[in-house]
């Protein structure tokens, strides 16, 4: 399973990168976790990915 990383690196005030909402340290266990693992990890990013979408359109 591919990196969900864009290279559009940049971590919130929680350590969460703003380009894959994946946090620090999903970032760096990525490269060792299993399919199962990153499928959890994935999920979690998008929830991330939602509520932060949500919060902009408060603004």
């Amino acid at each position: 399973m591919p990196s969900p990383c864009i290279r559009n690196c940049c971590l919130d005030e929680d350590d969460v990168c703003l380009g894959c909402f994946r946090n620090l340290a999903e970032v760096i266990a990525w490269s060792e976790a299993d399919n199962a693992t990153r499928e959890i990890v994935l999920k979690n990013a998008a929830a991330r990915r939602q509520t932060y979408l949500d919060r902009c359109k408060q603004l």
